[in-house]
Formats: C-alpha cells, structure tokens, sequence
C-alpha cells in the first residue's frame, strides 16, 4: 500500500526548531522537515547539493561570498554542494530538505 503524508501533521510534531524529522525515503534520498528560527551555523556538505523548500514563513539562506538568497512560502533554490551556506528565519518557518539518506543535516 502506498503511505499518504499529511504535511500539516507532520509539522506538528516538531517541537523544537533545528531538529529535522524524516518525513519520507525516495531511493536513496530523503524529504526531511524541519522547523527553523534564528540562525543555523555555516557550514558545506563535500560532496552533496541540498535542496530547501519552504513550506511556511520565509528564510534566508546566507551564501559565503554570494548574495544572500530569501525565499517565500512555495519557493525552493539549491545550495550547491561545496558551498558555504546558512539559514536563518525571523520567525518560525517550516521548510522541506532533500538530500541524501546518509547526509549528516549538521554539514561539515
């Protein structure tokens, strides 16, 4: 049988911000949720791009040398693998990650 995922519940269940639950495998990736305010720390995954899509609220993802991107409910961009990145939001946002299953979320 084919699971159906309810986003809405899902969200729910996080009770605290930075600490992403898996909400579904595909191959060898995984959708994970998370729940972000203030800032995150800098860091780069080696050898994997992330994908971050934002489901509630707004973040910006501050870029080492490059401008900062900000999206909105609906948008996503691609933090390229080797790129020095963090994410903050003002208030609570809730946003979707895809990486690979064996990504550490922390980065290097």
């Amino acid at each position: 049988m084919i699971a159906k995922i309810n986003l809405e519940e899902k969200a729910a269940e996080i009770d605290k911000p930075w600490s992403p639950i898996d909400i579904a495998r595909v191959n060898d990736q995984v959708v994970r949720m998370a729940m972000i305010e203030g800032e995150y720390h800098w860091h780069k995954h080696t050898n994997e791009d992330e994908l971050f899509y934002v489901l509630k609220g707004t973040i910006i993802i501050q870029l080492r040398g490059q401008p900062d991107v900000t999206l909105h409910e609906g948008e996503m961009a691609v933090v390229p693998k080797g790129v020095e990145h963090c994410p903050k939001s003002a208030g609570p946002s809730y946003i979707l990650v895809f990486e690979r299953h064996a990504l550490v979320s922390s980065g290097d």
